[in-house]
């Protein structure tokens, strides 16, 4: 499995979100995500992101949080572990991607967008401000089978409407709480 950084960036009530549509045989071909890519040999999650937001963006990061990790499991794509991270604190003059477009969308408006299905839940995690969080998520083909927080199965059903009863994360708060 290949490991890689996903980063959104925040401003103004908006993430700096990549339509992902220059690149060939792409697993994101259309799709819109965060800001990342690859580990170089040798790279930390932190060394990868910082270089990923640069070189796609133009932009250095002053500050970030590492939010959790997305375990990313897939009959048709290798297999992945994608490092999450969210930063409001940048530095530089946005540059034109070679992957893509990139777009500061409002965070309301992401779900209406072309994206993996999972990719909602991590993104109503941060907006929650989770703890930091370990997502598994497993696809046949584009179709999201099954999702798991937190070694825990979940409804991914249930938390991609947002629907609260059976909230897995207050759930895991509170089995933490002495």
């Amino acid at each position: 499995m290949k490991n890689t950084t996903l980063c959104y960036i925040e401003k103004d009530g908006k993430y700096l979100m990549l339509h992902r549509i220059k690149k060939e045989n792409d697993a994101n071909r259309d799709k819109w995500i965060g800001i990342g890519g690859k580990f170089l040999e040798g790279e930390s999650p932190e060394d990868c992101l910082l270089r990923e937001v640069l070189e796609e963006t133009g932009l250095t990061l002053l500050s970030w949080r590492y939010r959790g990790i997305v375990t990313f499991v897939s009959d048709r794509w290798e297999g992945e572990y994608m490092h999450i991270f969210t930063s409001d604190s940048f530095s530089g003059r946005l540059s034109e991607c070679d992957e893509g477009v990139l777009e500061w969308i409002e965070k309301g408006r992401l779900a209406e967008l072309p994206q993996w299905e999972g990719d909602r839940l991590f993104h109503r995690l941060l907006e929650e401000d989770a703890p930091f969080f370990s997502l598994k998520l497993r696809y046949e083909g584009e179709k999201l089978v099954c999702a798991a927080l937190n070694g825990k199965e979940i409804d991914a059903r249930t938390r991609l409407k947002g629907k609260d009863e059976g909230n897995e994360i207050n759930k895991d708060r509170q089995n933490r709480q002495p």
